[in-house]
């Protein structure tokens, strides 16, 4: 019996640490912000109601908070947060608190520092203090959305005498990256460290996650959709869900979709990733040649063809070469992350100076 009552103490503190009942405060709705354009539901990346054609699968996807954040200053010395998603649950290869939790960034000495997270309890709805003991200076402070959940709603809580009050959207311009899981978030830690987000708080530039988990297929119809997002660049990292044969047929629609609608905006291509188990699985190994031969292949052509302002970064190095870089051999891990971001980052602020973007 004691045994029991031990365990069953254990499992309660535990709950509460990851789910903290917080008194003593006061908590608030701020706008989301890292939308391509104001949706209809706060909480969805785009408002798929508009897009009857474009793939279910998708629409489900667009309804995860990847890339969605607050921002907001406070003198608090604590911050929490009280927040609801759907039932769905953490992933084999991901986190929880990536797939349906939050994270928290203060700014420190002008640059965004990590500061803490808030754990997703065992239910659709938690309360997590984000961070505390902090002094009672001002901050400036970024809250991510979950990854790969649609969150329901989100209160941000500071203590009961603090000041809390919205800032604009810290990060400049509008970039749309269109592709894959790995631009969602699969397998960062956390939702701040996916890279469209680790490239925002590096650069102060808007990068905007239209990542589709399994999905990035560049279909006609959500060719149509991406082209309708006003941007200053489009960053196409699409191939890793595309077959080669889909590469083929549908790139240049896509390309050309947003270069007739954006006729001065930049568009960059990004192969997809070596798999690190494409180097004993044949199969897998042929495919990711295949495809990134393909989409060099279409990339030519489209040059060729008197496309202007296209640009390309190839996979080579982009994960290094020790091999460690993966969490399954397919998604980074925060590693890969950034070693990604180490290759193409320097490489995407060069076409943005060169197009006076920046």
């Amino acid at each position: 019996m004691k045994i029991k009552l031990t365990v069953t103490l254990l499992f309660a503190f535990f709950a509460l640490e990851s789910s903290a009942q917080v008194p003593g405060r006061k908590y608030t709705s701020l706008t989301v912000q890292g939308k391509a354009i104001e949706t209809k539901n706060r909480f969805h990346r785009v408002d798929t109601a508009k897009y009857p054609l474009i793939p279910k699968n998708v629409k489900n996807l667009l309804t995860n908070s990847a890339g969605l954040f607050v921002s907001f200053k406070t003198n608090s010395q604590s911050i929490s947060a009280k927040w609801c998603t759907s039932d769905k649950k953490a992933s084999a290869n991901m986190t929880a608190i990536a797939y349906e939790g939050l994270d928290i960034y203060i700014k420190k000495e002008g640059k965004w520092q990590f500061a803490g997270v808030g754990r997703p309890g065992t239910k659709s709805c938690s309360e997590s203090i984000l961070i505390d003991n902090m002094d009672n200076s001002e901050k400036e402070c970024i809250v991510y959305l979950p990854l790969y959940d649609e969150t329901k709603s989100l209160e941000i809580g500071v203590d009961a005498n603090a000041n809390i009050s919205e800032i604009p959207n810290p990060f400049q311009k509008n970039l749309i990256v269109y592709g894959s899981s790995i631009v969602q978030g699969a397998s960062a830690s956390r939702p701040g460290m996916a890279y469209p987000a680790r490239l925002s708080r590096n650069t102060g530039l808007n990068f905007i996650n239209i990542g589709v988990s399994g999905n990035a297929k560049m279909e006609k119809e959500v060719a149509d959709m991406v082209s309708e997002m006003t941007a200053d660049a489009y960053i196409l990292d699409c191939v890793p869900n595309s077959s080669p044969l889909e590469i083929k047929e549908r790139t240049k629609y896509l390309v050309n979709k947003i270069r007739n609608t954006h006729p001065k905006a930049p568009i960059i291509v990004i192969q997809t990733i070596i798999r690190e188990h494409g180097y004993f699985n044949k199969s897998v190994g042929v495919r990711v040649k295949q495809q990134n031969d393909e989409i060099k292949k279409q990339f030519d052509e489209l040059v060729k063809e008197g496309i202007k302002d296209l640009y390309f970064i190839p996979a080579d190095d982009l994960l290094g070469n020790d091999h460690e870089a993966t969490a399954d051999g397919t998604h980074p891990n925060d590693l890969g992350f950034d070693r990604m971001i180490q290759k193409f980052q320097p490489e995407i602020l060069t076409v943005l100076k060169k197009h006076k973007i920046i």
